[in-house]
């Protein structure tokens, strides 16, 4: 018979709320049973665990104003919150933790009818909607940057810093080099598990004017599927060393060897480079909820890790940015100095010791 106290980890939606919860539940599952709620597009992600136990909720939007879908999705979440509260019920968890997205919603509501204790934890520079709400219902807010925005001055007291939960393995991915060196540059362009189409349209123009310039780079991009052939295309005609894959939440193999990257600004994605100290060109998504990926890059670019480029100016200013990568590569040594200021090995560990102290009754 398991004797291990349960925790239920809410998580849903994009690939930024799944993979801090799968960071936590890969370091609590040594003392506790781990049983993850998520929403259809959240369990996309999950379909290869073993680990731990799965049970999937319906998700919608209910922070919407458009008021053609607010029934809608209010009777998606009544449906949602009576099945967590059934599931809840059976398994009896001594915790919940909310990982922000709507899908957490409903199960967090649910634990709090039922005087389950409540934590949340936000990785972003700006609290999200969902956890804004349950902020009232929780005993603690767990945050990976102490500059957070969005926290009533009421709920302050209820912060509790612990920095970005980031995965055991990236600690141990060994770089192929320390330092950039005289050779060209490769280059890591990725979109988040959204992808970015603009950045399959526009970079390879840029990448063609680099190599118009005798600019040469390798290559390793992430892509849409309708988007390969004619990348395949434009960088053979290029003759340039290049390597084109779908989304996947394993690029420790590209990390090892990329000595520059272009991304989007989902917290998980740039709390990982910078802890793994390579530079990055950050493409904030314009539509990102509360702009909090913008939000999100200006942090790392105030702190000199990064350089910061808003989408409106990718074809207009990114030619600029590489060509003076590559022309002095000292600016990118210096990015990599700067982020040796910056870790978070210790942010699970803290968020153990709090979750422990929960519930063993020591708050």
């Amino acid at each position: 018979m398991n004797s291990k106290k349960t925790v239920v980890i809410a998580t849903g939606g994009t690939g930024g709320h799944i993979f801090p919860s799968l960071s936590l539940a890969d370091f609590l599952c040594k003392e506790y049973e781990i049983e993850i709620f998520t929403d259809e597009r959240g369990s996309k992600f999950l379909k290869n665990n073993q680990k731990f136990k799965i049970k999937k909720i319906a998700s919608s939007r209910i922070f919407t104003r458009n008021i053609f879908s607010i029934l809608s999705s209010f009777f998606k979440f009544f449906i949602s919150l009576v099945f967590s509260l059934k599931l809840l019920i059976k398994i009896k968890p001594k915790l919940i933790i909310g990982m922000g997205g709507y899908s957490s919603f409903p199960v967090c509501l649910s634990g709090y009818l039922l005087k389950i204790p409540i934590i949340i934890y936000e990785n972003n520079l700006v609290i999200g909607r969902a956890n804004k709400f349950l902020l009232p219902l929780s005993k603690k807010i767990l945050v990976s940057n102490e500059s957070i925005e969005g926290i009533k001055k009421k709920y302050k007291n209820k912060i509790f810093f612990t920095g970005y939960f980031i995965r055991d393995k990236i600690f141990k991915i060994i770089k192929e080099k320390n330092t950039i060196d005289k050779r060209n540059l490769s280059i890591l362009i990725i979109g988040g598990s959204q992808s970015a189409k603009i950045f399959g349209d526009e970079i390879p123009k840029v990448i063609k004017k680099c190599h118009d310039e005798g600019i040469f780079f390798n290559l390793f991009q992430q892509c849409l599927d309708n988007q390969k052939k004619n990348l395949q295309n434009i960088y053979k005609n290029l003759n340039i060393n290049f390597e084109l894959f779908s989304f996947t939440n394993d690029l420790s193999e590209f990390y090892k060897k990329s000595d520059l990257v272009i991304t989007r600004c989902g917290a998980s994605s740039i709390a990982e480079l910078v802890n793994l100290k390579i530079p990055f060109i950050a493409v904030p998504l314009p539509s990102s909820m509360d702009n909090h990926q913008l939000k999100n890059a200006q942090y790392f670019y105030e702190k000199g890790y990064c350089f910061l480029l808003e989408q409106k100016y990718l074809s207009e200013k990114l030619f600029d940015l590489l060509q003076n990568s590559h022309k002095d590569r000292n600016k990118l040594n210096l990015l990599k100095k700067k982020m040796e200021n910056h870790s978070d090995k210790d942010a699970l560990f803290l968020a153990n010791k709090l979750i422990n102290n929960i519930i063993y009754g020591k708050i």
